[in-house]
């Protein structure tokens, strides 16, 4: 699994509206994309959940690097760089993904939290709670699903998860998004738990 994000921060007085609109024209065109463990189409708003900005920052779960590829060199990809220019493209390798108590439900909200690795975590040790963390997060009423990364590049990790309504998030621990849709064509193919 491989964990990918990008983040298009726009100006405070952007209309939200408008990638409303987008996501609810152009998301389903993923709802079948092969290599595609799962898209939550992510926005933030200025003053919502103590958010500083407005941002459209869509969150991947590839099974695949094939298809994580395809879309990063097909038109997918290509229609965001048209629209906002080329973002940077963030991407972790994945720990752990774990179905939630939710699993069936639409997922309405998300949590991301970032988390730099110290320089003296056994890593061995620090990635075992990671995916320990992120089943602990899908055991919670509400969850939907829960992943886990690293960006050995930085040594950062990263935790996601998906909740079915925003008062089910855990606020506080980390940036709150709104989901507006989800495209998981493999979901179910994602491995189950820790991933070494």
């Amino acid at each position: 699994m491989h964990a990918m994000q990008y983040e298009i921060t726009l100006p405070a007085d952007y209309d939200m509206a408008v990638i409303r609109h987008r996501v609810a024209t152009k998301g389903h065109l993923l709802d079948d994309y092969p290599g595609l463990g799962a898209k939550a189409y992510l926005i933030r708003e200025r003053g919502v959940d103590d958010s500083p900005v407005n941002q459209y920052a869509p969150f991947y779960l590839w099974n695949t690097p094939e298809g994580m590829n395809s879309f990063l060199w097909g038109p997918g990809f290509q229609g965001i760089v048209d629209d906002f220019g080329r973002p940077e493209v963030q991407h972790w390798t994945g720990l752990a993904f774990a179905e939630g108590t939710a699993s069936g439900a639409p997922a309405r909200s998300a949590v991301r939290r970032r988390i730099p690795i110290p320089a003296g975590a056994r890593l061995g040790t620090f990635a075992t709670e990671l995916a320990d963390e992120t089943a602990q997060l899908a055991g919670r009423g509400g969850a939907v699903y829960a992943a886990a990364a690293i960006d050995p590049r930085t040594w950062e990790a990263l935790l996601f998860s998906a909740w079915d309504h925003e008062s089910d998030a855990p606020k506080g621990e980390g940036e709150v998004f709104q989901i507006l849709h989800v495209s998981a064509p493999e979901r179910g193919f994602l491995t189950r738990g820790q991933q070494w």
